[in-house]
């Protein structure tokens, strides 16, 4: 898909910038969840989503221009709408809810990339970031503790970056995460 819908560009040209000045907030609000009582299938996908944003290779490394936090934006919205369908009552609920209207639009962008990204998001599930698996933050209180610490204090640090409101910005983001999705 290297030839968008001109409509739909002009959104994602507005949409993926609110996703990137909105990321830390975002984080902060899905690290609530992590200590909250929603169902575990709920907290599974949140840490999952959440212990990427400490990934040293991730899918767009954060230092690229225009696009560097973007696959964290998307892999965030892709976790919360996996624990929506994990638990559907749980979907209701600030800030699931919202991030499940916004893995609609990533899935709307992305097209057919969208189940490889979705793959990708599930697998997170039995990943490491910082030494984590999803299993140790769950399976620990000290642990859960120290990685709500520090996703608030990655928030707190968050700076968002720039998004050139370009086609080009878009194609490229297509492209790069198809081909790292496979």
């Amino acid at each position: 898909m290297t030839d968008l819908d001109p409509t739909l560009d002009a959104r994602y040209l507005e949409i993926f910038p609110s996703f990137l000045r909105t990321l830390g907030d975002d984080a902060a609000a899905l690290g609530a969840v992590v200590s909250s009582d929603a169902p575990e299938p709920v907290r599974r996908y949140v840490v999952a989503g959440l212990n990427y944003i400490f990934k040293s290779l991730d899918l767009i490394p954060d230092g690229i221009d225009d696009l560097g936090f973007l696959d964290d934006a998307f892999v965030l919205r892709v976790a919360a709408a996996l624990a929506a369908e994990e638990s559907p009552e749980a979907a209701s609920n600030e800030p699931l809810a919202r991030f499940v209207h916004d893995a609609a639009q990533v899935r709307a962008f992305l097209g057919d990339v969208y189940p490889r990204l979705e793959a990708y998001v599930k697998n997170l599930r039995t990943g490491a970031a910082r030494g984590r698996t999803v299993d140790d933050v769950l399976g620990n209180a000290e642990t859960q503790r120290t990685f709500v610490h520090e996703v608030s204090a990655w928030a707190k640090d968050y700076q968002v970056p720039s998004f050139a409101r370009d086609v080009k910005t878009l194609i490229k983001l297509r492209a790069f995460l198809s081909a790292k999705l496979g």
